[in-house]
């Protein structure tokens, strides 16, 4: 499976084939599966490695339907958006998988450009959320590198306190604080206390050093 692909699953060979050719003279890397139970054994061998990719999934299939073909991506974890194709008659399951947390759903027959158009956002919201979630996992990792001093200063720092304050609430001298300052801001990746108080702001919450979780680490 491509890192940036289209994830077709449809029964119907015909809707399989068309939808290829119509994602791949628009550019797009296809993929095709003609049954919910070939997909999943696909996308579970890319268990935390999933990449960027949205899935156009078919409501009516057989013997694994659209709906529990999403529920088992579901439980793999799998961040990609699902985009749901439905006939008439299945609007209100298509309706009810969206506010389970599929992407969207449209409505046969639709129009080509429509269907380009919805699968061309979810993607871009699917590399906007994996790249938060990097992101996320970045600031983790400089979190852990801090030494219990610096986890200390910085938990001052976000706290709005100048370096004279810190020194006087650790005991220890401005410039040391300066120091511990610039290491923590080289560290963390950051230019400002601001910059750190709004980037940790988003790994809430925050344990403060000597806590039973001042380890290191924040709650995801």
């Amino acid at each position: 499976m491509n890192p940036a692909a289209i994830h077709i699953v449809d029964d119907d060979p015909d809707v399989r084939d068309g939808l290829a050719w119509l994602f791949d003279s628009r550019g797009f890397v296809a993929a095709t599966w003609d049954g919910g139970a070939a997909f999943l054994d696909a996308a579970r061998a890319l268990q935390d490695h999933w990449g960027h990719a949205v899935v156009v999934l078919d409501v009516r299939m057989e013997p694994l339907s659209g709906l529990v073909t999403f529920e088992r991506l579901k439980a793999l974890g799998c961040p990609w958006p699902v985009l749901f194709l439905t006939g008439n008659g299945d609007v209100g399951m298509a309706v009810a998988a969206v506010k389970n947390g599929a992407w969207d759903f449209l409505e046969k027959p639709f129009q080509d450009n429509v269907l380009v158009d919805r699968v061309e956002q979810a993607l871009a919201a699917a590399t906007e959320v994996n790249d938060a979630d990097q992101e996320a996992h970045r600031l983790r990792q400089a979190l852990a590198s801090l030494s219990p001093r610096e986890r200390e200063v910085l938990d001052e720092l976000i706290r709005g306190h100048y370096n004279k304050t810190i020194a006087d609430h650790l005991g220890i001298t401005p410039r040391t604080v300066e120091f511990h300052r610039a290491n923590i801001f080289e560290k963390m990746g950051v230019v400002s206390a601001i910059d750190l108080a709004h980037k940790l702001g988003r790994l809430q919450p925050i344990p403060p050093a000597g806590s039973p979780r001042g380890d290191g680490q924040y709650k995801p």
